[in-house]
């Protein structure tokens, strides 16, 4: 028996989604099926790999997350990485291979392949340990600072420092929570305004931007379901904080696609870092400081979007749908091939 059941084959060629969150897929499902493009799931908590198996053929899109030990599917990466592997050797299609998951795993390598490629990144040290991390907080010598795991996802584990004395009463769980044990000791750039900007890529090209309120918190997970709570995500609203707040005053939403034009500097060099890293379907979280100097802090290379913010927008960039067509178009390529 060549491989597990839980690798479904279909009969002819196919979109095959790897992942390991049902919830986050549910949107590409239904793109799918309204655009009749076939597809199957490779649901990657565990199964086996037969070395002399020969793949299925079609399209294999990798949309395997960081976050996944937060599902309790603590081995799913790792599985994934020789299932890649495997594709590769093949001669599959593959959509965000090898590289972006590697990448998708360590924030410290994502800013080594930046900077590569002259994307500016916040000032940062990685370091294993209590001992290391406050040693590295030392070195930076700069307030604040934050605190955040190699290996995380979802925004969690960033801890805001306002000075060293905080982080050295800091209990020890707060100082390493990295799955890799690795944690990067980075300088707090300061937000002109108190959000960020997330730009999309389909196809390894920019499609659009989304502006984040930042005021709730670090977890920025743009997904329509996401199981981190409803103060960061799905997009909620800020109502006016202070007794002075007019009622009347609309709420603010946690999500907004820009109506501004594109960076088209840093959009080039984005395109060029994914073009280098195998990565086609993805995003980049950058801030602007007050100089208006732009750094990348956090490349996501199995992105999300947020519909009500598509929708608030007008509804004609929809982030999925496009997903859905990029891999279809894949899809009929490979069979003309």
């Amino acid at each position: 028996m060549p491989l597990h059941s839980r690798f479904e084959r279909l009969a002819k060629p196919a979109v095959y989604v790897i992942h390991e969150n049902d919830e986050w897929v549910e949107p590409l499902r239904v793109a799918f099926r309204q655009r009749d493009i076939p597809f199957a799931e490779w649901f990657v908590d565990g199964g086996t790999i037969e070395l002399a198996d020969i793949p299925p053929h079609g399209v294999f899109y990798n949309r395997m997350s960081a976050s996944s030990h937060t599902r309790a599917h603590r081995y799913a990466v790792e599985l994934t990485a020789p299932l890649l592997g495997w594709l590769h050797a093949h001669g599959r299609r593959v959509v965000n291979g090898r590289r972006a998951l590697q990448l998708e795993v360590s924030k410290f390598e994502q800013y080594l392949a930046l900077q590569a490629v002259g994307v500016p990144t916040p000032r940062t040290f990685a370091a294993n340990g209590r001992a290391e991390v406050l040693a590295a907080a030392r070195a930076l010598d700069s307030t604040p600072f934050i605190v955040k795991p190699n290996r995380g996802g979802k925004g969690l584990g960033v801890r805001l420092f306002h000075s060293l004395e905080e982080l050295e009463d800091a209990p020890d769980a707060d100082a390493v929570a990295s799955l890799d044990g690795i944690e990067l000791v980075q300088e707090y750039v300061r937000p002109a305004r108190d959000s960020i900007s997330r730009m999309e890529f389909i196809g390894g090209r920019f499609y659009y931007q989304v502006d984040v309120d930042t005021t709730g918190g670090f977890e920025l997970c743009p997904a329509d379901h996401c199981d981190i709570g409803d103060r960061f995500c799905p997009a909620g609203e800020t109502p006016p904080q202070g007794d002075a707040a007019p009622a009347s005053v609309a709420a603010k939403p946690k999500f907004v696609l820009s109506s501004d034009a594109p960076d088209a500097g840093l959009v080039a060099r984005l395109e060029r870092f994914f073009r280098e890293n195998d990565a086609e379907i993805a995003a980049a979280e950058y801030v602007e400081n007050k100089q208006g100097e732009r750094f990348v802090y956090d490349i996501n290379m199995n992105t999300n979007y947020n519909r009500q913010a598509e929708l608030d927008a007008g509804g004609g960039r929809l982030g999925m749908e496009r997903v859905a067509e990029f891999l279809g178009a894949e899809l009929a390529r490979s069979q003309a091939a």
